[in-house]
């Protein structure tokens, strides 16, 4: 879709309905099928040149009248049962008919929002867009995105805690059964809203009382074995760089995805001619050997690279953590 299809709509009409009348044109005559990915909001803004609230509100039209619908980390694709014909234009809610706000809603909004096309997309004015309110009226709740993204993290962090994690106390005195239930309830967290992982660094730590929360439950996971706070608190960070590290590739792949609009298969594919040139120059031998040995190519798997390394790093610290001595050898792979 580009500028110039957007003569659809009346030439009158603001941006967002010339935007809505072309996206609702192309699902009427079929164009796009249920399922079919539709513009992102970057996109339209791109190609329309307008404003990332602009595509938001035209995005939020078109759900409201069930056109499309938001799919987390696939982004805004025609509904199911998307009517053929359009629907009614729904006029602006008049100033004292403006749905009752709250900050509640405000920060699950933003969320929906960075959950479905990540956090270059969010903006005030966009959440604004999608809870059909005046601009302006966010800012009464937040004084702005920075402190908006602070209350999101919070609100994600907090959906979900190891405790809730642990039906029984059977392993409250395991360390290390303790440490995988927290390790793996924060790489649920990323998997549910990979925008997290860019929100915050080691060096730069994310202070949410919400993310608190898990690493409470490490710290005191881990203590009570004769470790000096310093090494509890670095195998502390080793633990959570595991898991915010490879959370961050969930976040570089949606939006890769989103610019170029290739899965990561096809972009694979499209630079096997520069893979097999490497393979064949003979400068990469062991390279070349192992990417020759895979008979279908090398499937990238972050779940189970999170498995393996968190099942190396806890089978490294047990020495250090209960004493030399106490090495587990690697078992059987976590379900």
């Amino acid at each position: 879709m580009t500028q110039t299809t957007g003569t659809a709509g009346a030439a009158g009409d603001p941006p967002y309905l010339r935007i809505v009348a072309t996206i609702r044109r192309r699902i009427a005559d079929g164009e796009l099928a249920p399922g079919d990915r539709v513009p992102s909001t970057r996109r339209i803004a791109a190609e329309w040149g307008v404003a990332l609230a602009t595509a938001t509100k035209a995005l939020t039209t078109l759900r409201l009248e069930g056109l499309v619908e938001a799919r987390p980390r696939i982004g805004t694709v025609v509904a199911g049962s998307a009517p053929a014909a359009p629907a009614r234009r729904r006029p602006s809610p008049a100033p004292d008919t403006e749905p009752e706000l709250t900050l509640d809603r405000i920060v699950r909004a933003a969320v929906e929002i960075a959950d479905a096309e990540g956090l270059a997309a969010l903006s005030m004015r966009g959440v604004a867009a999608r809870l059909g309110v005046a601009p302006m009226s966010t800012y009464r709740y937040v004084p702005g995105k920075e402190e908006l993204i602070l209350l999101m993290a919070d609100a994600a962090y907090g959906e979900e805690s190891p405790a809730d994690a642990t039906a029984d106390d059977a392993a409250a005195g395991d360390w290390r059964a303790r440490v995988e239930v927290g390790a793996r309830t924060l790489w649920r967290l990323y998997r549910k809203h990979p925008w997290l992982s860019r929100i915050g660094s080691l060096t730069r730590p994310l202070l949410v009382p919400n993310l608190l929360v898990h690493g409470e439950w490490m710290l005191d996971a881990l203590d009570g074995h004769g470790l000096d706070p310093t090494a509890l608190f670095d195998i502390h960070v080793l633990l959570y760089s595991h898991v915010h590290g490879l959370a961050v590739h969930l976040e570089l792949e949606a939006d890769a995805e989103a610019t170029t609009g290739q899965s990561e298969d096809q972009w694979m594919d499209s630079r096997a001619p520069v893979l097999r040139e490497l393979v064949d120059s003979g400068r990469f031998p062991t390279f070349a050997k192992v990417v020759g040995s895979f008979e279908d190519g090398y499937d990238l798997r972050l779940d189970a690279l999170f498995e393996l390394g968190l099942r190396a790093l806890l089978d490294g610290l047990t020495p250090v953590v209960e004493g030399p001595g106490r090495s587990r050898g690697p078992g059987p792979a976590p379900v």
